[in-house]
């Protein structure tokens, strides 16, 4: 897995946090200056809250892998451990889109790099579960980015978003926004009103392990040769 932070030391690491809670803290102090001193206190009721779920992920995502309740099956491609026979996945963050997408890749070449690390990521999951007692388990994620047609072709049912996690993704609106523009190269909106939740058996993905594994390497070539 080629992730920058991960490959950091452990005192690197500890930096890298340190200067972004250093300016997260310096932001939120600014508004609640400015706030003071305007009276206008509804842009530190904006401002505070925006900042926290920016840098959230910054520190959550390394903290619940050294814990084990994350895995990463890919640079931009995660799972938590199952639970009650189902395995829910989730696509990289704002963090691992700063510290794994290379800036010199152009809009296209990021977003067929992103659906190449999910297809891996996703063709390694299945490796590591088949060992088990896979006839159970579930496979189950949200996502705005993938197109419904291909989650269909690779074995997953489509569902409604439940109504929590579409209030997660509007409180973590800007973050997305920044994900979104990274992975895009430059500023783009995300349409979280095309937010779906996509389910499979692991049985049925093991089926189409192959089929997996041919895409995830066309998809290498194609970001390789544009």
């Amino acid at each position: 897995m080629k992730h920058k932070f991960y490959i950091k030391t452990k005192k690197e690491q500890n930096r890298i946090q340190i200067l972004i809670g250093f300016c997260a803290l310096m932001l939120i102090l600014a508004a609640l200056f400015i706030s003071w001193r305007t009276g206008i206190y509804l842009l530190a009721v904006f401002i505070i809250p925006i900042t926290i779920s920016i840098i959230a992920p910054f520190f959550d995502i390394p903290s619940l892998k050294r814990s084990g309740k994350l895995i990463y099956h890919s640079s931009l491609f995660l799972s938590e451990k199952p639970q009650n026979k189902v395995i829910k996945i989730h696509g990289g963050t704002l963090f691992d889109y700063v510290f794994v997408i290379d800036r010199n890749m152009n809009g296209k070449q990021r977003v067929m790099f992103i659906l190449g690390q999910y297809l891996e990521g996703l063709s390694n999951l299945i490796e590591r579960y088949a060992k088990e007692d896979y006839e159970n388990l579930i496979v189950r994620g949200t996502s705005y980015i993938v197109n419904v047609r291909t989650a269909e072709r690779l074995g997953f049912t489509i569902n409604e978003t439940d109504f929590l996690q579409k209030i997660i993704l509007i409180y973590n609106y800007f973050n997305i926004l920044l994900a979104n523009s990274i992975a895009n190269g430059k500023l783009s909106f995300p349409k979280l009103s095309n937010t779906k939740t996509f389910e499979a058996k692991l049985s049925e993905l093991i089926e189409r392990k192959e089929y997996l594994r041919s895409l995830s390497e066309k998809l290498k070539i194609s970001v390789a040769g544009t």
